[in-house]
C-alpha cells in the first residue's frame, strides 16, 4: 500500500526515507499503471528526480510539511519548464520560465511535482478525455474518472501518488473525488488567494485531492498558506442537516447514494452531533446564474486560444459563452446567498449525495456534439455548483459503494470559514467508517 503524504513527510523529515527513492517508486507506479488509468498528460521523470535530490539537501528539511511527497498538479497552473495545456491543442505550448503560485507553494513545502494531470478541454466537462487519452476510474475503468480534475483523482485513487492538486469551478474537485472514492475539498471563496486569478467569475478555486483526511488537511494548509488547517481537531457538537433531494429537478437518485447520506447521518449522530432532515431553498435563478458563468468563464479564458482548433463541443460552448457574457450578474449570486445564509442560520453543516447520477462512461466524449456532453454533465453535477456560486466550503467524503463498483460519496457543506469544521467531521467519518484508500496493492 502506498504510504500517505503525512507518513512520507514524517519519514523524510526524520531522514528515514530518501526523497529520491520515494520519487522513483512513484514514477515506477506511474510507468506500470498509467497506460490504463490515463491520469497524466505529462510525467516529469528526470525533473522530479532532480527536485527530490534537492529536497534531500534542504537546510529546512525538518520543517517541511510535504517533505519529499510526490504530488500531481492539474494541467492548468504554471510550472517552471512546463506549459499548462488546459486539455487543449488550441492554446500556446510556450513553457513557463517560472513557477506559478501553486507550484511555488508546493515546492516551498517540500513537495516533488511528478507530473501534470489530464483535464477536459478548458476544464468544462465531467469527463477528462481528449485526443491524447482518457482518465479512467480506477475503481471501475469502464467509467470516466470525472472532471475536470479527473486525472488528479485517477492518479490518487490508483495509488500513483498520495496527493494531488485540483481546481473546482462547478464540482471539479468534488465530483471526480466522489467517483474515484477519495477525499476532495473545495475551500471557500478567497481561502486560497492567487493574485490575478478570478476563475469563471469567482466560481473556481484550488484545493486538495487525497486518500485520507489528514493528507487533505496538510495539503489544504499548504495551498491556503494557513498552517493551522493541518491540525485536525474533533469538532464541537454541530447541527447537521441531511438532504437527498436533487435540487430543483427532484430527479430519481441511485439508492446507494441515498443510503450513503443516511449512513453518514448515523455515524455523525453517534459522534455526538444533532442530525435531522433539512434542504436549502434552491432557486432556478441560481441555476441560470451558474449556467451563464459555466459558458462565459471558458469563453473569457479562451481569448488566447485558436477558436478553430478547439474541439467542436468546446467551440460551441465558447460561442454560447460570448453571447451570454452579459448575463453574468452579481445580483444572481447575492439572491442565492440570501437563501444559503438563511439555511445556515439554522444548521452548521449540510450533508447531501455528491453525485446525482452515476459517472459518465469512459469514452471519447470530446468527439460528441455539445448537447450530447451537456445533458449528462448537468445531471451528474446537480448537488455541486450551488456552493461554488455561494463561495461556501464543500467536501466530498467516501462512504459506501454502488453495485457498479463506483464509490458512493457524500458532500459536506459549511458556511464561510468552515474548512476546519468539514475536515474534523470528515475525520470522524473516516475513523468510524474507513474506506479503501487506493486500488493499489
Amino acid at each position: 500500500m502506498v504510504k500517505t503524504a503525512v507518513e512520507i513527510a514524517a519519514a523524510v523529515r526524520a531522514k528515514d526515507l530518501d526523497p529520491v527513492q520515494v520519487t522513483r517508486e512513484a514514477l515506477a507506479r506511474i510507468a506500470a499503471a498509467d497506460g490504463v488509468v490515463g491520469a497524466f498528460r505529462r510525467v516529469r521523470t528526470e525533473e522530479a528526480l532532480a527536485e527530490a535530490a534537492a529536497v534531500a539537501e534542504r537546510a529546512d528539511l525538518a520543517d517541511l510539511p510535504l517533505a519529499g511527497v510526490p504530488v500531481a498538479v492539474k494541467d492548468v497552473t504554471s510550472v517552471e519548464g512546463e506549459y499548462a495545456s488546459w486539455g487543449s491543442r488550441a492554446g500556446s505550448s510556450t513553457v513557463s520560465t517560472e513557477d506559478g503560485e501553486i507550484a511555488r507553494r508546493l515546492r516551498a513545502a517540500g513537495a516533488v511535482i511528478v507530473g501534470l494531470t489530464r483535464v477536459p478541454e478548458l476544464c468544462v466537462w465531467p469527463s477528462s478525455d481528449g485526443p491524447d487519452g482518457t482518465a479512467r476510474n480506477p475503481r471501475n475503468p469502464s467509467y470516466a474518472a470525472g472532471g475536470s480534475s479527473g486525472g488528479s483523482a485517477a492518479a490518487v485513487a490508483a495509488g500513483l501518488v498520495p496527493i494531488a492538486h485540483g481546481t473546482d469551478g462547478l464540482g471539479s474537485i468534488r465530483l471526480p473525488s466522489a467517483m474515484c472514492g477519495i477525499v476532495g475539498l473545495k475551500p471557500g471563496k478567497d481561502v486560497v488567494r492567487i493574485p490575478g486569478e478570478n476563475g469563471w467569475f469567482g466560481l473556481s478555486t484550488h484545493g486538495p485531492m487525497t486518500t485520507t483526511v489528514a493528507d487533505a488537511a496538510v495539503l489544504m494548509s499548504v495551498l491556503a498558506e494557513q498552517p493551522g488547517l493541518a491540525k485536525l481537531a474533533d469538532p464541537k457538537p454541530s447541527r447537521i442537516a441531511l438532504s437527498t433531494q436533487v435540487p430543483l429537478t427532484r430527479a430519481p437518485l441511485p439508492r446507494a447514494f441515498g443510503r450513503a447520506v443516511a449512513r453518514a447521518g448515523e455515524l455523525l449522530r453517534a459522534a455526538g452531533h444533532t442530525v435531522a432532515p433539512g434542504t436549502p431553498r434552491y432557486s432556478a435563478g441560481a441555476v441560470g446564474g451558474l449556467f451563464a458563468r459555466w459558458v462565459a468563464g471558458p469563453a473569457e479564458q479562451a481569448a488566447g486560444f485558436d477558436l478553430g482548433a478547439l474541439q467542436p463541443r468546446t467551440r460551441t460552448h465558447v460561442r454560447l459563452g460570448r453571447l451570454l457574457a452579459t448575463r453574468v450578474r452579481d445580483s444572481t449570486r447575492e439572491r442565492w446567498l440570501e437563501r444559503a445564509e438563511e439555511f445556515f442560520t439554522e444548521h452548521d453543516v449540510l450533508v447531501t449525495p455528491m453525485l446525482a447520477t452515476l459517472p459518465l462512461k469512459a469514452r471519447t466524449w470530446h468527439e460528441s456534439r455539445w448537447i450530447t456532453n451537456v445533458l449528462p454533465s448537468v445531471r451528474v453535477a446537480g448537488f455541486a455548483g450551488f456552493w461554488n456560486l455561494a463561495g461556501y466550503p464543500a467536501m466530498s467524503v467516501p462512504i459506501g459503494v454502488h453495485p457498479s463498483g463506483v464509490p458512493a460519496g457524500v458532500q459536506l457543506v459549511a458556511a464561510p470559514g468552515g474548512e476546519a469544521l468539514l475536515l474534523g467531521l470528515a475525520a470522524q467519518l473516516e475513523a468510524a467508517n474507513p474506506w479503501p484508500r487506493t486500488t493499489a496493492t
